[in-house]
């Protein structure tokens, strides 16, 4: 399959995946792993939310660029925290729509954005943003350098970025890498270390953390929060809660064996 064709698999994926992420049963379910309740796609919890705003330094007249926001986790929680200006940026529109939504609900919607588009090729003009955030959106697209690119265009000089990213852990045996993409993310498999992608792209890397650790506590939590939760089996049905389930077992099993890992990296521009 072509990456092309991947990525539209992907986003009809995802865009049917916010259609029962806002179901009540699954917000319940993401208060529990995450501590929030916008529908979220990312591993992003509460408590790495406030990092961000700290990292990114975020406060009034900061205008924030997130990529792959889907229905607003953590974007919108960021705009309204960090009392700043948001603009979400995502393919799948319903997401975009249930972003609005719930800016408008929450009394924020004219510090917010939606705007329909991809990471690789950003829809605004140069050094546009003073911050931006992507959580768990580069292991879920081909083009990772030119996304990287495409967000130090829009940067403006000075600029931060951070970013968390599930990745393939280094210096793996063929079959361990095999593993490694068939339960990571949909395009999990990056062309060199995020550290110098970053560099080829013009930014300079300010902290690098490792939070696998926490990537797999939530792993787990969210399988305890599966097991035997009939109000998301009348929602969902058996059959994919089961599946769901099974699937992510699998992703616990992969990082406890060194095959997976979770980072968040912090950039500046210029």
């Amino acid at each position: 399959m072509s990456d092309r064709a991947g990525i539209e698999d992907c986003c009809q994926v995802f865009a049917e995946s916010f259609e029962t992420s806002n179901l009540p049963a699954m917000l319940a379910v993401e208060r529990t792993v995450l501590g929030c309740d916008y529908g979220g796609t990312s591993w992003t919890t509460r408590r790495q939310a406030e990092q961000i705003t700290d990292s990114l330094e975020l406060g009034p007249g900061t205008r924030l660029l997130d990529i792959g926001a889907g229905s607003g986790w953590p974007g919108l929680w960021l705009a309204d925290n960090g009392d700043c200006h948001v603009t979400l940026v995502d393919l799948p529109v319903n997401a975009l729509v249930k972003a609005r939504r719930r800016a408008c609900r929450d009394g924020i919607g004219s510090s917010v954005d939606t705007v329909a588009g991809s990471g690789a090729t950003l829809p605004f003009r140069d050094c546009s943003f003073g911050a931006i955030n992507h959580s768990d959106v580069l292991c879920c697209l081909p083009e990772k350098r030119q996304m990287l690119r495409e967000c130090r265009r829009v940067a403006s000089d000075g600029a931060s970025m951070l970013f968390s990213v599930i990745a393939i852990s280094p210096r793996l045996l063929y079959a361990d890498q095999r593993r490694a993409v068939e339960t990571g993310p949909p395009f999990v498999e990056a062309p060199g270390d995020y550290a110098d992608l970053l560099s080829e792209a013009g930014w300079r890397l300010v902290e690098r953390k490792d939070v696998t650790a926490e990537y797999r506590k939530c792993l787990r939590v969210l399988v305890d929060a599966l097991d035997g939760n009939i109000e998301l089996c009348d929602a969902l049905g058996p059959d994919v809660v089961s599946e769901t389930r099974r699937h992510r077992l699998e992703q616990i099993a992969a990082v406890d064996a060194g095959l997976l890992c979770r980072e968040i990296f912090v950039a500046a521009a210029g």
